[in-house]
């Protein structure tokens, strides 16, 4: 039998003991000191904000690109949510200690919000995961953390209200790190914030409003579903169920292209639903086979994911009202990945799926993908899901200053136990320590990268009032 020291893993990699990996930690600190995470200087060659969105927008559906500029010109954070790939440029070349963990890639504040898990319980978890791939975990702390101030800016929160808010998240993720440093593998991965853990920490750190205010949104994310999305997106025409158009957004295909192309179309989505079934569990695949596909709409999605192809398609179960609404979304490789490397999977809409499994407490039943050839004879990557599933998204703009102070610690603990399955916990605990060092330096980067973020959303906004790009407001 093999001892301890020489042990490994079922991965094949060597079974550290935990005081060796504590040990790594504490070492990371030499190659990056704490307080380095502070400062924000960016290259004197740092490419310009504008050229990396517009490249970005060449691969993408060129009538909606307008939108894209339309949405990201509306305010610094709408620019900061479609900004990914400028901040992963600019965070490859701040201090990391070399401990990777899978990263969501973009984990602002707007993308943790209320989920249903598959036992029909609503969890506070990460949503988006079209950037997702591992890397240095401080990537996925900044960009909480920068997306925290931006948005108390325009909420007119002080210097000292935006402070406290970015140190009570990275408090939170330091905090819950070393509480997981302790626990055990499994404890780790079965750990989750539920609807009694939201209600407890409500009545604990929020006043009457504020408790009043999660209550809503509990109950209104358990109202949006698939139900929800039918009565609202569909329609009746000529006797048969539909998708309604609304103008921009989401345009029916029998709206989008001549009969021909129109009909390839059909059935490219058709097997691409059939196709994606293989990537399900198998019970969940013999759920999906009891749907029938009855039609499907192009769907424009977010700020910085506009033009990347999306498709809504409806199917009925039992009957006529028995629906499911699932959603494809192209995936594309990761803003990341020039940075990070392009990982291990040989698809990006595995790539993002696997991402999504290992970070989620609970993922979407219906979560899968599949690569199909388009009618143009490229072929792409998509990733499917249901459209809702009891979402409940946050609002920055309505929060106050305590709101956001709670709304932002729940975020960190949440990003901590996500970089906890997959990363050595142990030794990002051993890291951060027990001071306050990495939450006082983070505080500043952000305050830092707000000022830049500023100054790239007004070289968007030049750049649409000179001409050199259209944008539409959608």
């Amino acid at each position: 039998m093999a001892t301890s020291e020489t042990a490994t893993t079922v991965g094949g990699g060597p079974r550290l003991s935990v005081a060796e990996r504590a040990a790594a930690g504490r070492a990371a600190r030499r190659k990056a000191p704490r307080s380095a995470h502070g400062t924000f200087e960016p290259p004197p060659h740092r490419a310009d904000a504008v050229d990396v969105i517009t490249r970005q927008s060449g691969t993408r559906l060129q009538e909606l690109i307008p939108i894209r500029y339309g949405r990201m010109a509306q305010s610094p954070f709408r620019f900061y949510r479609g900004a990914a790939a400028v901040m992963a440029a600019d965070l490859a070349g701040t201090p990391d200690s070399g401990i990777r963990v899978q990263l969501c890639g973009d984990a602002h504040m707007m993308n943790f919000r209320l989920l249903g898990s598959p036992e029909r319980n609503l969890l506070f978890d990460i949503n988006d995961f079209d950037e997702t791939l591992p890397g240095p975990w401080e990537w996925d702390v900044k960009r909480l953390a920068a997306s925290l101030v931006i948005a108390g800016r325009e909420n007119g929160f002080s210097d000292g209200e935006r402070a406290e808010i970015v140190r009570s998240a990275v408090r939170a993720y330091r905090e819950r790190m070393r509480g997981f440093a302790r626990m055990g593998n499994l404890d780790v991965w079965y750990a989750r914030v539920d609807e009694t853990n939201l209600h407890a920490l409500a009545q604990g750190a929020l006043h009457t409003r504020g408790r009043k205010n999660v209550s809503e949104a509990l109950s209104k994310a358990r109202g949006r579903d698939s139900r929800q999305a039918f009565e609202k997106l569909t329609e009746v025409a000529d006797g048969h169920r539909r998708f309604a158009a609304v103008p921009q957004l989401i345009t029916p295909i029998s709206q989008l292209m001549p009969d021909q192309e129109r009909e390839a179309l059909d059935g490219q989505i058709r097997a691409l639903v059939e196709g994606y079934g293989d990537s399900l569990q198998t019970d969940r695949r013999h759920l999906l086979r009891q749907f029938s596909v009855v039609d499907m709409a192009r769907k424009v999605v977010g700020v910085g994911s506009v033009g990347m192809r999306c498709w809504v398609i409806l199917l009925m179960g039992r009957d006529g009202e028995d629906p499911l609404i699932l959603q494809a979304k192209e995936a594309g490789e990761s803003v990341l990945a020039p940075y990070a490397g392009a990982g291990e999977y040989g698809t990006q809409g595995e790539r993002v799926v696997a991402g999504q499994r290992v970070m989620q407490a609970a993922s979407d039943i219906f979560l899968g993908w599949q690569r199909v050839q388009g009618i143009d004879d490229r072929e792409r990557d998509f990733y499917v899901r249901q459209l809702r599933d009891w979402k409940g998204i946050a609002e920055p703009s309505r929060m106050e200053p305590r709101g956001m102070r709670v709304f932002a610690g729940l975020c960190g603990v949440t990003l901590a136990r996500a970089h906890a399955r997959s990363g050595d916990r142990v030794a990002i605990a051993a890291y951060l320590g027990r001071r306050d060092v990495f939450d006082q330096a983070v505080a500043r980067f952000a305050e830092s990268y707000a000022d830049r973020n500023e100054r790239d959303h007004q070289a968007l906004t030049d750049a649409i009032g000179s001409g050199r790009l259209a944008a539409v407001t959608a």
